[in-house]
């Protein structure tokens, strides 16, 4: 989501809103590689980061549920022949229940000037092994982040 009426070619830098002090060692490496990746992102856009007064604030959110997916009862039939002779075959699979955890990742950016929100992006999907690697929080990230407007070249 983007604001219309918002031009990005008057934003030049970057820095990020207060966040709350995690304690937990794995929180802390999350929001250190939550942080790296949308830092790369947007430095790779053409922004460049401020420590004071920056024109945009950068926001994010996580989130985790668990689900349930369901696959119903399949049917299969085939029917075939080679050489000479014909056959056939009916399989039936069984229903099945799985659980899973769903994550997902909202990233904010405000004008720091109008304390407005301009842009938000969000991706989710489902989390299995390797999915809070560093490598995995960077493709969700440039996934959320895909339509963040760059810089235009030489401003």
């Amino acid at each position: 989501m983007r604001d219309p009426a918002v031009s990005f070619a008057s934003f030049r830098t970057f820095g990020w809103t207060p966040a709350p002090a995690a304690t937990d060692a794995p929180v802390k490496l999350l929001d250190q590689n939550i942080r790296a990746s949308i830092t790369a992102e947007l430095t790779r856009r053409g922004y460049v980061a401020a420590a004071e007064n920056p024109d945009l604030r950068i926001a994010y959110e996580t989130a985790s549920a668990n689900k349930v997916k369901n696959n119903p009862v399949r049917i299969g039939i085939g029917m075939g022949s080679w050489g000479g002779n014909v056959g056939g075959s009916v399989n039936v699979g069984s229903p099945s229940v799985k659980n899973y955890q769903e994550g997902s990742l909202v990233i904010h950016a405000i004008d720091a000037a109008r304390n407005a929100e301009v842009w938000q992006g969000s991706v989710s999907g489902q989390l299995g092994t390797g999915s809070l690697e560093p490598a995995a929080i960077s493709q969700a990230v440039g996934k959320a982040m895909k339509e963040f407007p760059a810089r235009p070249a030489g401003q």
